[in-house]
């Protein structure tokens, strides 16, 4: 339970972050820092049984129909990963509240960055590929927002990481689902175990390259490695835990986890080995044309990616000894480093080393940090970046697939690690050597640089004393590679090849620091082709043009333009139909049709006026006349939960048109003036006819359905509960209802953020030209003291009604989503009567808390059947309470859950459409965003005071 236990934990820490940053602001970074390192002390507590070549596994039932298991698994490589996700993590946190600015709105961020921790510690515990996958997926959605939270220019760049790694993701999905059918399984521990069934399978190799694009995709290497420096518009925290810890290093863990099937097959050592040391070397080589500091990061974490799937390439036990190992050392000089770039950008404004220098004079400290991340990333002992390369030089010199491919390694890598020492040694020497630029400059808070600090100084006493993390890098490889013999890891092997290699690269590397000038201008002068990113983007626009020219047919503003296709698509199906099935039998209950003509009669007279209808309210009126005569069908037909939703949907959807009401003429535009068009005529009919004739062709010809009869047969057995539908929805099919009720959650949401970018405009001016808010005269609207009174005397009642449909729902006629419209009419009114939030309980619903709380009841319910050993969402029948009569269970929490999501989406709804004062919408008056936005309060939809 301890990996569940540290998932619960960081989901509580993104929970909590609200309440947190309201009291705390940035300072919230604190609190979130020890939590992340309870997280690694829990997993600690597990190394043990880990490194006594154990694994500590938990499984729960998730859809056990598909054999799909939430499954997790802490081995030696899992571990690895997990405490680094988390330790540096936990220094990203203690970076934060010292970098973020006083005045930030930091919810956002923190939330975000720790659910990113959330999905990357589910990846890497993920005992089942569907669940890898989801995680997998997590990351690139949660990658997409902290990118595209930094500025409005973000927008890009977040887009174009977002379609690249979700690209890899739906390669990853395909392999996936490949696997699962060529083995009949998809946990994870199984496939591993047996490797031949894989590739004795004609998808091995589909599998294979999918698994290799996906960890392209994702890890940034050519020609996918576009995506990460443009990434770099993200704020330092999220670039640093994005490059050192988390999103990047998704793809090398793929590649390390699946080793065990592909390692020794030649085809996946020469891809893996050549396109990741292709890549090392492109990556350095473009990062020495960097003067941006973070743009040279960016680029080094392309080029070091590139180092470490080329050493998984080669797939011996050495090999991926070595890149476990330069993974950690990665993970602690790459996190140094940005750290301490943000903080030069904060102390100095810039980030250009051709705009700063001697900044050693001013910030010594600073300095000696730099300088010792950029010697571990260079390979110089004493630090852990030496002992790593040195490993990685060592396997590549072993490699043994094809004679030529290991001399062909060896240089990739040693070029690649020449030009890494000269842009390391070039960072440290232009910004801080030198005369001093701003002499009036000085060292940060030491609670700013400690993070960088401790990480710095983890690479340089982790060098000499590497056999300390031999253990675990022995267990993490024999994970990656079993029954393999890992090499021995310390700081000093003697003199050995490898050694030479890295001699090479310090002779290499201070020729070219030496010669920086000339070598400057010699790759300053190459020409390259278009940047991917310049590619990526012109595809785009392209294929946004061309669904431009698809959809073209349908941007007209009249409805008509867009019914004119499904409607005739409908005529001409009906047409089609009819000639190929002939003639039908004559209908079953066509005796049982005489009592429904008086309601079709008034059916048809409704439509006519609402066809002749001049008057918007006339319109309304007719139009949920209809709805209650269909209400009434419903009912006569013996189906009163049909009947009562889609009663409360006509009442409801008539206040919404009463407040849409308040903002347009008396008239309907165009009524009167435009001729009824002969060919919308005879098409409206012919659409009637075939749906008339459908009905009664093909109603009441067969038996009840076998799913409609085993629902009815046992409904009330299984559950307990007498209303088929509410059991239909709340626990045979509770997963599609969460699933919907999700959708609405999303829906809401938009509302709220729709507010927020159109605050003043949808505000002030409304449909038509008239006036949000606002009365037919351009007066403000008046509270109407007839609807107050009524608003006043219901809504008790109507609250009360709602309460007692949502208890028996699960025995008659009501339930959660019937409930919440009462309730959703009750807000609904109020608006109506006080132009506005009205004074009541009512008016004091909120949306947003209204929708956590719902989705977060669902999700609860449907864990704690996880923790009790069902499968999702399967309540146990056996806790049942009787409160006031009426039957209660897990069941009517989920019920409970619907209702409160269903409630948010209505209050959203109406307070949108209901007020022009955002305060008045629950939406809060700095929403529009932040103070320092440059904007005054009254032109970005917040009234000023």
């Amino acid at each position: 339970m301890t990996m569940i236990a540290v998932l619960a934990l960081l989901t509580g820490l993104a929970a909590a972050v609200p309440l947190l940053t309201r009291s705390l602001g940035r300072d919230t970074g604190y609190p979130l820092a020890a939590g992340y390192l309870i997280g690694c002390g829990l997993l600690a507590s597990r190394l043990p049984v880990v490194l006594d070549n154990g694994a500590v596994a938990v499984s729960v039932r998730w859809l056990p129909s598909l054999d799909i298991a939430f499954a997790l698994r802490l081995d030696g490589l899992a571990m690895v990963f997990g405490l680094l996700v988390l330790g540096v993590g936990a220094l990203i946190m203690m970076y934060c509240p010292r970098y973020l600015a006083p005045h930030r709105r930091c919810t956002a961020l923190y939330t975000l960055l720790t659910l990113f921790t959330v999905a990357m510690l589910g990846l890497v515990f993920a005992a089942d590929t569907v669940l890898l996958f989801l995680f997998w997926e997590l990351t690139t959605v949660c990658s997409f927002f902290l990118i595209g939270q930094a500025s409005p220019a973000a927008a890009r760049p977040a887009t174009r990481a977002l379609l690249v790694t979700a690209g890899g993701g739906l390669a990853l999905l395909a392999a996936v689902v490949v696997m699962a059918v060529a083995l009949g399984t998809s946990d994870l521990t199984t496939i591993l175990a047996y490797p031949d069934r894989l590739l004795g399978s004609p998808v091995a190799w589909v599998v294979g390259g999918l698994l290799i694009v996906a960890a392209f995709t994702k890890s940034a290497q050519f020609p996918f490695h576009f995506w990460l420096p443009s990434a770099m518009v993200a704020i330092t925290p999220v670039s640093a835990y994005l490059h050192a810890a988390t999103m990047v290093k998704a793809g090398i863990y793929l590649l390390i986890r699946f080793s065990p099937i592909y390692a020794e097959q030649a085809a996946w050592t020469i891809v893996l080995v050549l396109g990741g040391l292709g890549t090392a070397l492109a990556g350095a080589f473009l990062a020495l044309r960097q003067h941006d500091l973070k743009a040279m990061l960016a680029y080094s974490t392309v080029s070091q990616l590139g180092l470490l799937v080329g050493v998984i390439g080669v797939g011996t036990p050495a090999a991926l000894a070595a890149a476990v190992l330069h993974t950690v050392a990665h993970a602690l000089f790459k996190a140094t480093l940005f750290m301490l770039v943000g903080i030069i950008d904060r102390e100095a404004g810039s980030r250009d080393i051709r705009q700063i220098s001697g900044l050693r004079h001013v910030m010594p400290v600073t300095a000696t940090l730099t300088g010792l991340a950029a010697m571990s990333m260079a390979g110089l002992p004493p630090l852990l970046g030496f002992v790593s390369k040195e490993a990685i030089f060592d396997a590549l010199i072993k490699t043994g697939v094809d004679p030529w491919l290991s001399p062909s390694a060896e240089v990739l890598a040693v070029s690649a690690s020449a030009l890494t020492f000269a842009y390391g040694a070039r960072i440290v020497y232009e910004t801080f050597a030198g005369p001093p630029q701003q002499p009036e400059l000085y060292e940060p808070a030491w609670t700013f640089l400690t993070p960088a600090a401790i990480a710095a100084l983890l690479s340089l006493l982790l060098g000499p004393a590497a056999a300390l993390l031999g253990p675990l890098i022995d267990q993490a490889t024999e994970d990656a590679s079993p029954g393999g013999d890992p090499p021995y890891v310390a700081f000093w092997h003697g003199f050995t090849p490898a050694l030479a290699l890295s001699a090479l690269t310090v002779l290499s590397g201070t020729a070219l620091f030496t010669a920086r000038a000339r070598v400057d201008r010699l790759v300053q002068s190459v020409q390259l082709p278009p940047a991917g990113a310049v590619t990526f983007d012109r595809c785009y626009g392209a294929l946004l043009r061309l669904g431009g020219i698809v959809g073209r047919p349908t941007r007209y503003d009249s409805p008509a333009a867009h019914l004119f296709r499904p409607v005739l698509l409908l005529v001409l199906l009906g047409a089609a139909g009819s000639a190929a099935l002939g003639s039908l039998p004559p209908w079953p209950g066509a005796g049982a049709a005489a009592d429904d003509w008086p309601l079709l009669v008034l059916l048809a007279v409704a439509l006519a006026g609402i066809v002749l209808a001049r008057s918007a309210l006339a319109a309304v009126g007719l139009l949920s006349l209809v709805g209650l005569l269909v209400a009434t069908w419903f009912l006569l037909a013996g189906a009163p939960d049909v009947a009562l939703t889609l009663m409360l949907v006509e009442v409801l959807t008539a206040v919404v048109a009463m407040l849409v009401l308040r903002r347009l003429p008396a008239r309907l535009p165009g009524a009167g003036r435009q001729p009824v068009s002969f060919f919308a005529a005879a098409l409206a009919v012919a659409a009637g006819a075939v749906a008339v004739a459908a009905t009664v062709g093909l109603t009441g010809r067969r038996d009840l359905s076998a799913p409609g009869s085993y629902f009815l047969r046992t409904a009330e057995p299984a559950t307990g509960g007498g209303n088929v539908v509410n059991v239909i929805l709340v626990e045979f099919r509770a997963f599609d209802t969460l699933g919907e009720a999700t959708v609405l959650v999303a829906v809401a949401l938009g509302l709220v953020g729709l507010f927020r970018t159109t605050g003043r405009d949808a505000a002030t001016t409304g449909p038509g030209g008239g006036t949000g808010g606002r009365g037919r005269s351009g007066g403000p609207a008046v509270p109407d003291p007839v609807l107050r009174f009524a608003h006043r005397l219901l809504t008790p009642v109507m609250l009360v009604v709602s309460a007692w449909l949502f208890l028996r729902g699960h025995d008659e006629p009501g339930g959660g989503f019937v409930a919440a419209l009462v309730a959703g009419i009750a807000a609904g009114l109020g608006q109506l009567a006080y132009a506005g939030r009205p004074p009541t309980a009512a008016g004091r619903l909120r949306p947003r808390p209204l929708l956590a709380a719902g989705l977060l009841t669902c999700l609860g319910i449907g864990l704690s059947a996880l923790l009790a050993g069902e499968p999702f969402l399967t309540p146990s029948p056996g806790l049942k309470l009787s409160v006031l009569g009426f039957s209660v269970s897990p069941v009517t929490f989920f019920d409970l859950g619907v209702y409160l999501m269903v409630l948010g989406l209505i209050t959203a709804a109406v307070r949108r459409l209901g007020t022009a004062d955002p305060s008045d919408a629950g939406v809060p008056s700095d929403a529009a965003g932040p103070p320092d936005a440059g904007v005054p309060s009254d032109a970005v939809g917040v009234r000023a005071p």
